[in-house]
């Protein structure tokens, strides 16, 4: 998705702000143009918390990602979740930058449905 294919969130938290809103009115519009693309929202936590815990957190941000969407009009068979946990950082150090890089949701384009 072009138009912004991820979302951040705080430190323990899955709330959609405003900043994560604007990018998710943007990937609506731009699935509403694009109707046959499904997508998979991954959500992501940094390294602090047990695997268990930030497996949990992710869940909870791609759900909220995936709800934002919903509300913006996307139909639900289009929208796939999963929850990477810690398990793939994008910044590997250990410090309130990398980690804040690593708290987010993103929208991955999944293919479009064959005819």
């Amino acid at each position: 998705v072009s138009v912004g294919d991820r979302v951040f969130f705080d430190t323990d938290s899955a709330a959609i702000d405003a900043a994560a809103r604007d990018t998710l009115t943007r990937q609506a519009a731009w699935l509403a143009a694009n109707p046959a693309v499904t997508v998979t929202i991954e959500g992501h936590a940094d390294e602090r918390g047990t695997r268990d815990y930030n497996l949990a957190l992710g869940a909870r941000r791609a759900q909220s990602a995936r709800d934002f969407l919903l509300t913006q009009g996307v139909p639900a068979s289009r929208l796939r979740t999963v929850s990477y946990g810690k398990e793939r950082p994008v910044a590997l150090g250990s410090d309130a930058g990398s980690w804040a890089q690593n708290r987010r949701a993103v929208t991955v384009v999944a293919g479009a449905p064959l005819s």
